[in-house]
């Protein structure tokens, strides 16, 4: 199963969501152009809906993490929606789980932004 990727925008928020799995190849490729084609498009308010994805590999941890630092790097904000318990569990063990901002609701997500 390839990874699905569809945006939406809610209160200035651009929202990925996502599906089926982060991996080496084509789901980590798909993950990167999203993001560096809503950068071009000036979007800095990224949350990333992970409510549908499966499974992640180290290459798509990667993936999360070089997506986390470009967007940062562009003066952006990047936040996490929706994790499975496969995906939390996995972001605890690599202790990536401080270095995102985690979110269990998208109104709340999208509230943390205004600030």
């Amino acid at each position: 199963m390839t990874m699905k990727a569809s945006s939406r925008r809610v209160d200035g928020v651009t929202i990925l969501d996502l599906s089926g799995r982060i991996t080496l190849g084509e789901g980590s490729v798909v993950l990167r152009d999203q993001i560096r084609d809503l950068l071009g498009k000036g979007e800095k308010k990224l949350l990333l809906n992970l409510g549908d994805v499966t499974y992640i590999d180290s290459s798509g941890i990667g993936e999360l993490v070089s997506a986390f630092t470009t967007v940062r790097n562009q003066g952006g904000e990047l936040k996490l929606l929706n994790l499975t318990k496969k995906v939390h569990d996995l972001l605890q063990i690599t202790k990536l789980y401080t270095v995102f901002d985690v979110k269990d609701d998208e109104a709340s997500a999208v509230k943390a932004f205004a600030r």
